[in-house]
């Protein structure tokens, strides 16, 4: 039948038997981008319907397009809860929430806590710890006064258990480096130099403590100029010993040693 001609009913149903076709398809093969992207068109075609019954009909003639996004949301957390690095399926979830109806939507509070259960669970959660950047950068974008002191601390906390419990990993890493960003406080800086400082103790051949001492003595230096000396010998210290422990990149570790 031309699908012009198909009525709404027709419409919704072949739509959500390609839902449920390619739920049994991403079992098998769960990071095709053709098989996610299927989903997206299915959703965003899926025609007004009938009003929920479970809300009275609140949604209006929203209650197939309601059925089917609240569903997705069911199907996308449960591939998480058994793979949950799966990029796939958080990029796919952040598509949800950004297109859902509004009542599904999730609070920040709701995200950072979702966030917080996976990174728990993983510390080498790298779309876990991406998510929390994302959500953060939303709510401080938002609410500059909600990017407090005491917030930020509690995230350097977080990150820190996942420097100690993974310390070879990038996941951890990366979202240290957002969180310190330009490195426009100081004494952030010098208290996080510290810690690494005391990871490196541990994991003395540690290439993310060496490249993050490095990058974060080099911003340390825009504010203590007098210390420019030992700050420079000691990145000039942890390049070398990059360069003895990371024979592949010892061109890059000389060439940043060159212009300090």
């Amino acid at each position: 039948m031309d699908e012009w001609c198909r009525t709404p009913e027709e419409s919704h149903k072949l739509l959500f038997s390609d839902l449920a076709f390619t739920t049994t398809a991403l079992k098998r093969h769960p990071k095709v981008y053709t098989i996610w992207n299927h989903r997206r068109w299915c959703l965003e075609s899926m025609p007004e319907g009938p009003g929920n019954a479970d809300d009275g009909g609140a949604e209006g003639g929203e209650g197939w397009k309601m059925s089917a996004w609240s569903q997705e949301m069911i199907i996308v957390e449960k591939m998480l809860s058994m793979d949950e690095r799966n990029f796939h399926a958080w990029d796919y979830r952040r598509y949800i929430l950004s297109h859902c109806p509004a009542s599904l939507k999730r609070t920040d509070s709701d995200e950072l806590a979702y966030t917080t259960r996976h990174i728990e669970k993983n510390h080498s959660n790298f779309s876990a710890w991406h998510q929390r950047s994302l959500v953060y950068t939303k709510l401080w974008s938002e609410k500059p006064e909600s990017r407090t002191k005491a917030l930020l601390d509690k995230e350097f906390e977080l990150v820190k258990q996942a420097l100690w419990m993974a310390p070879d990993d990038q996941s951890g890493w990366m979202y240290h480096r957002w969180l310190i960003g330009n490195g426009e406080e100081p004494e952030v800086l010098e208290r996080e130099i510290s810690v690494i400082e005391e990871l490196l103790e541990e994991e003395p051949e540690s290439r993310w403590c060496l490249n993050s001492l490095v990058h974060y003595k080099r911003l340390l230096l825009q504010h203590r100029s007098g210390e420019q000396h030992q700050l420079t010998e000691d990145c000039r210290q942890s390049l070398n010993k990059l360069a003895s422990i990371d024979k592949m990149r010892r061109q890059r570790y000389e060439g940043i040693s060159s212009t300090l």
